[in-house]
């Protein structure tokens, strides 16, 4: 199973925080899982941070991703940029064209890990939460 994780999601879980839910957190530690971080996740991440509205920083998340056997940044190529859904916000079409790649283009079975109820409720990927 590949997880495209949202911003929100991976910062909870690196924080500890209880908004995280249990389907996501437990996702998160599938270790048979693939998890997928999108290049604007780490944007987002450094702007939040400069802005004191989160407390993990980028070299956190990154040291994460570097130990995790099953963790990969991925990046805002032409791929994604030519499945991303101009019915939702940028931010969150990249994630979702993330996905999309996953799952159209690469054929596996893949969720984003998210609360973003716009990304939910446009039923054009799996979400869990």
């Amino acid at each position: 199973m590949i997880y495209v994780v949202d911003t929100h999601a991976i910062v909870w879980f690196l924080e500890g925080d209880a908004r995280l839910s249990k389907a996501a957190y437990n996702a998160l530690i599938n270790i048979d899982a693939q998890l997928v971080i999108p290049t604007i996740v780490l944007a987002e991440i450094t702007f939040l941070y400069a802005k004191h509205r989160v407390t993990i920083g980028l070299a956190e998340v990154i040291a994460y991703i570097t130990s995790a056997e099953n963790c990969v940044i991925y990046p805002l190529d032409e791929t994604v940029i030519d499945h991303i859904p101009t019915s939702l916000d940028i931010h969150d079409a990249i994630i979702v064209a993330t996905a999309l790649v996953f799952r159209d283009v690469l054929e596996e079975n893949t969720a984003v890990i998210t609360k973003d109820g716009k990304i939910g409720t446009s039923g054009l990927v799996n979400v869990i939460w």
